[in-house]
């Protein structure tokens, strides 16, 4: 069964139908690139997949045992208070919050999935420096690895790639 299959859905932006009876599936293991112009709904659609958005007909269903909280989501943009003093180390670990429960501190399996994630993006070398000092290329790839570690199943990202700086 498909991860995530939308029926026929339609979904609205201020008013306004953005997205109209849209049908398809995503199963393990699929990459599926949506295309379109400023305006056309993409991130729209992205936020009713998150169940943030609810189209208003048509529905959306989760397969294969798959939770919202297994979901990895990367936004086209992040604002963040330019007085947000955390490290990117400890930005990167809050991807695992939601899979943390109640337990007061993060796991050596969190630490390590974070510091993994860092890795394979480039970023280790600054896990000490304070987020809000990065450019946004930097920003946009610790916040990329913040998603991977939030991930168990699926990963919706929206634009990874603005802003990105070349490694």
């Amino acid at each position: 069964m498909a991860l995530i299959k939308c029926d026929g859905i339609s979904i609205a932006y201020e008013g306004q139908t953005v997205v109209r009876d849209l049908s398809f599936w995503i199963e393990q293991g699929d990459y599926l690139c949506i295309v379109g112009e400023n305006g056309s709904g993409k991130s729209t659609l992205v936020k009713s997949l998150l169940g943030l958005k609810p189209p208003f007909k048509g529905q959306i269903l989760l397969g294969d045992g798959l939770k919202q909280d297994e979901i990895g989501y990367l936004p086209q943009q992040t604002v963040v208070q330019k007085d947000f003093p955390a490290s990117v180390y400890e930005v990167v670990l809050s991807g695992r919050l939601n899979s943390r429960g109640w337990r007061p501190f993060y796991s050596a399996a969190d630490k390590k999935a974070a510091r993994e994630n860092m890795e394979l993006l480039g970023i280790r070398e600054m896990e000490h420096q304070c987020f809000r000092d990065l450019s946004g290329g930097q920003k946009q790839r610790v916040l990329l690895a913040r998603a991977l570690c939030a991930t168990k199943k699926l990963l919706l990202l929206d634009e990874p790639v603005t802003g990105l700086d070349p490694l």
